[in-house]
């Protein structure tokens, strides 16, 4: 039997309706095209093109920036059985990530993905050489042509962008960075991660830390300042908390102490009158040292008990849940705020400026 017999024959002009107009061979065989009238089409001068290896774009002319995104993913993509297809699963926590459509497990990671999550300071999609594209580690295919294979263990969920999937922000940017030596490239594009809302430091220091990329000057010095601006962006979602839900003016980042006694801490804001403490957690795993993190962490947690042992109250509030849960958080403080007349009093402390 004639493996490139037509199963299913389906007229050539009709391809024409295809958009994008990209398909793989595989595709192309399920139209009912054999690969020797696929590679007549192809020849110089034909009607089509061959894209990349075992991809044929269905028109002459040059590919569009969307024709180039489907043509990587149908390269580097391991399409799913039939059966796989119509009974789509969504995996559980900590499970790999369901096929995507006809791309297998293929997303599209690095500058394009952060061009297509609308980042600024990423390039147009035309104007990349190439277009990186992140699969299984245990993938046999090698990069070609303007598609750069990112091979990995345990793939993020792809986010669903114009009809592409494609890597979630921390992943992509840590796949970017890998392939950038400018310094200040590195530092655009982490800021605009964390001050255009797309992710929290520590996600992006996490994936950072995973590409082993937390050895290289330019991104240390490109992650400490995302942090430091991770951190003045928590600060001002905190006073747009207080003064848009109507809370007491606290007194601002300020130094704890006993009178005539040691140093208790400082805190990001402080009501004296009522003996309440908020504390922002901005930790990050820093330069892949998770000893840093715990002893960090450790502080937090001597410095929440003591001055509770003194009848503070510190509320202990991430810079994620301000972000998301602002209202939330906000009748968490109006709750200890409006609970302080029931307590005992609290010890009397020196604040101090920061």
């Amino acid at each position: 039997m004639n493996h490139d017999t037509p199963v299913s024959p389906f007229p050539l002009q009709r391809l024409a309706e295809i958009q994008p107009r990209v398909l793989s061979a595989a595709q192309l065989r399920e139209h009912g095209v054999s690969s020797a009238a696929a590679d007549a089409h192809c020849r110089p001068g034909g009607p089509w093109q061959r894209l990349l290896p075992g991809v044929c774009l269905l028109h002459p002319g040059p590919p569009t920036s969307e024709e180039r995104l489907h043509g990587a993913l149908l390269y580097a993509g391991r399409p799913p059985s039939r059966e796989a297809r119509a009974v789509p699963a969504q995996p559980a926590a900590g499970e790999p990530h369901a096929p995507y459509g006809p791309y297998g497990d293929a997303m599209i990671t690095g500058l394009a993905a952060l061009t297509l999550h609308r980042f600024s300071s990423a390039p147009p999609l035309l104007s990349l050489d190439r277009i990186d594209v992140l699969v299984p580690r245990t993938r046999r295919l090698r990069s070609t042509g303007f598609v750069r294979l990112v091979r990995g263990a345990g793939l993020p969920s792809p986010q669903p962008i114009t009809g592409v999937p494609v890597a979630p922000v921390p992943r992509a940017l840590a796949d970017a960075v890998a392939q950038l030596t400018e310094a200040g490239a590195v530092r655009r594009l982490l800021s605009e991660a964390v001050r255009g809302g797309h992710c929290e430091p520590s996600a992006v220091v996490r994936e950072l830390t995973n590409a082993r990329l937390l050895t290289l000057p330019h991104v240390v010095d490109a992650v400490d300042a995302l942090l430091a601006e991770g951190r003045a962006i928590a600060e001002d979602r905190l006073y747009r908390l207080v003064t848009e839900h109507g809370l007491p003016d606290p007194l601002w980042n300020v130094d704890l102490r006993l009178p005539g006694g040691p140093h208790l801490g400082g805190v990001d804001a402080y009501w004296p009158d009522h003996a309440v403490a908020v504390q922002l957690d901005t930790r990050a795993p820093h330069r892949g040292l998770g000893q840093d993190d715990d002893a960090l962490w450790s502080e937090y947690v001597r410095k929440r008990e003591h001055l509770e042992r003194l009848g503070v109250t510190v509320v202990h509030i991430t810079p994620k849940k301000l972000r998301d849960t602002a209202e939330q958080q906000a009748t968490v403080l109006r709750t200890a705020l409006m609970a302080a007349t029931e307590r005992d009093p609290a010890a009397y402390v020196v604040v101090l400026p920061r």
